[in-house]
């Protein structure tokens, strides 16, 4: 790899490191593809979302110090999740708001923190993948990477591109599937509503393959599927546009 080369510190996540390895070596794969040199910092941790959204500042600033002293010094920062992207892009800034040093460190951080399907087609300028997968997709929006950081066009632009795939939208794309982070505990009965909706919606497609950005999303709506004998497939979109798919579907046991 060229030292010209954009040097990238892949923030990998807690549900892809633990639940969905593939993911992680899917991005690494589009990454390097795309001209980058990527590294994965062994001393990264969680984003401190769930702490975050439960209220818990003083620990979220400690985790937030930890991940900013880990990914220091990289051109970019790329994470195959929109909400954990959008945790470090929109909230990290705002949690130092009284320690100047340590903010200006944030904000840093914050500029240069991609999710991972955004950052190759509006940084890297990728516009198409050399990848095959057959059969018929639909597409969730993740609410924080829709949100927060603007991700609707860039998935579709790159699926566009696999060969034997046909996308059909989903109906209500950009409702929330009801997981939401410690949302889906505290207000179990809502989000299990939500669910079932969502899970409706899907099969109404007619695809025969579900693809996402998060994986609390895909674990989540694979769950609900799961319990309504759907036979649909859920798939990190990353894994589908890098050809990755060896791996069992999300909430399918290993054979």
């Amino acid at each position: 790899m060229p030292a010209s080369s954009p040097r990238v510190g892949l923030f990998v996540t807690c549900l892809v490191d633990l639940m969905r390895p593939s993911v992680g070596f899917a991005a690494v794969k589009l990454l390097e593809n795309a001209g980058c040199r990527v590294e994965v910092p062994a001393t990264q941790t969680c984003c401190g979302q769930p702490a975050y959204n439960s209220g818990d500042r003083g620990d979220t600033r400690d985790i937030a110090r930890g991940m900013i002293e880990a990914f220091t010094g990289f051109d970019y920062v790329v994470v195959p999740s929109g909400s954990c992207a959008g945790m470090i892009h929109e909230h990290y800034p705002a949690l130092f708001a009284d320690e100047p040093e340590t903010l200006a460190k944030a904000r840093e951080l914050a500029a240069c923190t991609h999710e991972l399907v955004s950052f190759l087609v509006d940084v890297m300028k990728v516009e198409r993948v050399e990848a095959a997968y057959r059969g018929t997709v639909t597409y969730h929006d993740s609410c924080s990477g829709l949100r927060e950081l603007k991700i609707k066009k860039q998935p579709r632009q790159l699926l566009g591109s696999v060969s034997g795939l046909t996308l059909k939208e989903l109906p209500g794309a950009e409702i929330c599937c009801g997981f939401g982070g410690t949302f889906c505990v505290k207000y179990p009965d809502i989000s299990e509503r939500m669910a079932a909706e969502k899970a409706d919606d899907i099969g109404a497609t007619g695809a025969d393959t579900l693809l996402a950005g998060d994986m609390g999303c895909l674990m989540n709506m694979a769950g609900k599927l799961h319990r309504k004998g759907s036979p649909v497939r859920v798939r990190h979109v990353a894994e589908v546009l890098a050809g990755i798919t060896d791996a069992p579907p999300i909430g399918e046991p290993k054979a």
